[in-house]
């Protein structure tokens, strides 16, 4: 009966990105934490738990290896494999993005080398959208020790605290901005939105100097935080800049003597072509910066001037504080990467 409970509590998603044998392994691990499998309880045979959860044996083998060297199971030669420990060490994590794009890979890739295999992680995408997310957080299937969010809406902000609610305050890291009004202690791994626009256009303010306007490309209801507009605006007041924002690029006539700091990364495709087809000489007839640092600007058009937020530090951050138990507040460093595009 046991055998049959323990394989009924693991779930093989062949279109997850994590392993199949690391879901085998997270399941039985969970099989664990739930009571479903005390110590010293048998497990299914390789070939047995290969048929019913139809995965090849090298994965089953595969996971069972896994587990025998985080000392959860044991092999008990001539007799098969069995429970060793009751008390988990390795911890659980849902990680909430609200959207998929290359900077928050930077994010995710550092948080899971830094945590190694001290914990499993299930990734949930929510597009932005807090009624998404507010299903994904009430239909779980399973608990977590630790909900890492992304806690950025294109609506409804004003719910935030309300759906976070429905998290323990001490198991919540929260990433790129706090939810005011949210109660409890918890863990935040943030950016000074305001400040750090300020200061990277700062940095920049000589080369800037060549251009009339300063236009910030900020789409009507997007997810970003109205933080960086106020910077923005902070910024070209303090400079004498003339200063534009522009809601929608779709309508905006490109003109010389203008420099662009766009945020969403297909308004920069978008912009670009609008450059390239008046026949304007990026980094002198019009000046581009764009938001978030990723591989490929550097080589954009011999290069894309960026201003970012240090997402790898973050993805660290994020994971020394589920590691240490920590509910600290982190400040991310944020830089200026001035290239020709400017």
């Amino acid at each position: 009966m046991k055998g049959a409970a323990l394989i009924n509590s693991i779930h093989i998603n062949n279109f997850s990105s994590i392993p199949m044998y690391m879901q085998l392994a997270d399941g039985v691990i969970e099989a664990v934490k739930n009571n479903i499998v005390k110590v010293r309880d048998p497990l299914p045979s390789i070939n047995e738990l290969s048929m019913q959860l139809r995965v090849s044996r090298d994965t089953v083998e595969k996971g069972y290896n896994f587990l025998k060297k985080q000392e959860v199971i044991k092999a008990n030669p001539g007799k098969g494999y069995f429970i060793l420990k009751g008390e988990m060490d390795r911890k659980r994590i849902a990680i909430f993005l609200n959207k998929l794009s290359v900077h928050k890979k930077i994010v995710y890739d550092s948080f899971a080398q830094t945590l190694g295999n001290e914990a499993s992680l299930d990734l949930f995408v929510y597009n932005s959208d807090i009624s998404h997310l507010r299903n994904l957080l009430k239909n779980l299937s399973k608990s977590y020790d630790r909900y890492v969010i992304f806690p950025h809406f294109k609506e409804g902000r004003d719910q935030a605290q309300d759906v976070l609610s429905l998290i323990p305050s001490e198991k919540i890291v929260l990433l790129g901005k706090t939810v005011e009004g949210l109660q409890g202690k918890f863990a935040v791994i943030y950016e000074n939105y305001e400040k750090d626009i300020y200061e990277a256009l700062e940095r920049i303010r000589e080369p800037l100097s060549k251009y009339k306007t300063l236009k910030l490309i900020f789409p009507d209801k997007s997810d970003y935080p109205k933080a960086i507009i106020k910077g923005f605006y902070k910024f070209c007041q303090e400079y004498a800049f003339d200063h534009i924002l522009v809601d929608n690029l779709d309508k905006e006539s490109i003109k010389k003597e203008v420099c662009y700091i766009n945020l969403a990364e297909d308004d920069l495709v978008l912009l670009l072509d609008k450059i390239i087809v008046k026949g304007y000489q990026i980094g002198q007839d019009i000046g581009v910066i764009s938001y978030n640092e990723t591989p490929l600007k550097k080589y954009m058009l011999d290069g894309i001037t960026t201003i970012s937020a240090d997402f790898e530090l973050m993805g660290k951050y994020a994971a020394q504080c589920i590691l240490e138990n920590s509910r600290e507040h982190m400040e991310v460093p944020f830089y200026t990467n001035l290239r020709s595009s400017v």
